[in-house]
This record gives structure tokens, C-alpha cells and sequence, in this order.
């Protein structure tokens, strides 16, 4: 049974090995997170966020309820315009339990290239809330936080709610 990190786990802050094998047991683990993600009204998780540090992510788009199950994702290319909304984690939880929000500014459209299950290269143009969501999770791969995009001050205040809860 996997079980979620949360927040000042350094396995959140170790860049991923990317997937050599499509075993098994990998193929039960993206289920087992999809599975999770749903449980937990997310729209997206990361191998890392469950322990695992290979380069392997789940995300649905919540418009459509399409499920991405993404080996080895790969942002090819990011677009020129920017767009800030709301952002949260699974992983960064504030005193009550819920993810904690903040306001970061990302590209609004990206390229991505991952593996599928089957082995097949995919890629996709994505934009808007996708778009968010991969490169969300992509960052996971990567050992960052959505709050390491937020100014100093901000990053703090978020920190702070955060730390509420450990000693809770």
C-alpha cells in the first residue's frame, strides 16, 4: 500500500531515475496512484510523492476525466504566454488536513513527451489546466515544489501553515 510524503520528506527534494523496464509491478503502481489520486480529489500525483524515486506520474484532466498515466515525461516545449492560478499539493498539507493554496505563474501551454504503458512514445499539446498539472507533476520528478515558485515572503506564509500541522 503506498503511502503519500508529505512536506519536508527529502524523497520530495531527490530528483527522479528515469524507467528503464515497464515491469509488473510499475504498471500496478500507476494504478494503486490513480486509485489514490481519485481518493483524494487530486489531479495529479508523482512517484516521489509516494516514496518512489523514478520518473513516472498520474494526472487526469478534470474536464474531460482523462487519465494520463506518463513514464518518463519529457516538457518538450513550453509556450510564450503565462497565466497565475491557484495551485496546490497532496503533499503540502496545512493544519486542517487539506492542501494548502497559493497563486503561482506557469506557461499556459506546453509540448510533452512521455511512454505509455504499453511502451509507445505519446505526445500531446497541452493548455490550460492539463498544461498546469504536468508541469505540476514534472516538477515532482525533479525534487521541486510548487512553492519554490512563490517570492520569499509568500513562500513563508505558506510554510508557516504548513508547520501548524507537524506540530498539531
Amino acid at each position: 500500500m503506498l503511502q503519500m510524503k508529505l512536506c519536508g520528506d527529502l524523497v520530495l527534494r531527490t530528483k527522479c531515475d528515469r524507467v528503464d523496464n515497464i515491469t509488473p509491478q510499475l504498471l500496478s503502481t500507476l494504478d494503486e496512484m490513480v486509485e489514490m489520486m481519485r481518493e483524494q480529489n487530486g489531479v495529479g500525483l508523482a512517484a516521489p510523492q509516494v516514496g518512489i524515486l523514478s520518473r513516472f506520474l498520474v494526472m487526469m484532466d478534470p474536464d474531460s476525466e482523462v487519465v494520463y498515466r506518463m513514464i518518463n515525461p519529457r516538457i518538450v516545449s513550453y509556450g510564450d504566454q503565462t497565466c497565475t492560478l491557484e495551485e496546490g499539493c497532496l503533499s503540502v498539507l496545512g493544519n486542517d488536513g487539506l492542501p494548502v493554496f497559493a497563486n503561482v505563474t506557469r506557461p499556459s501551454s506546453v509540448v510533452v513527451e512521455w511512454t505509455d504503458e504499453t511502451g509507445a512514445t505519446q505526445m500531446a499539446e497541452m493548455s490550460g489546466t492539463p498544461a498546469r498539472i504536468v508541469q505540476h507533476e514534472t516538477d515532482h520528478l525533479d525534487g521541486k515544489l510548487f512553492i519554490d515558485y512563490l517570492s520569499p515572503l509568500r513562500r513563508e506564509m505558506v510554510m508557516r501553515k504548513v508547520k501548524k500541522r507537524k506540530q498539531a
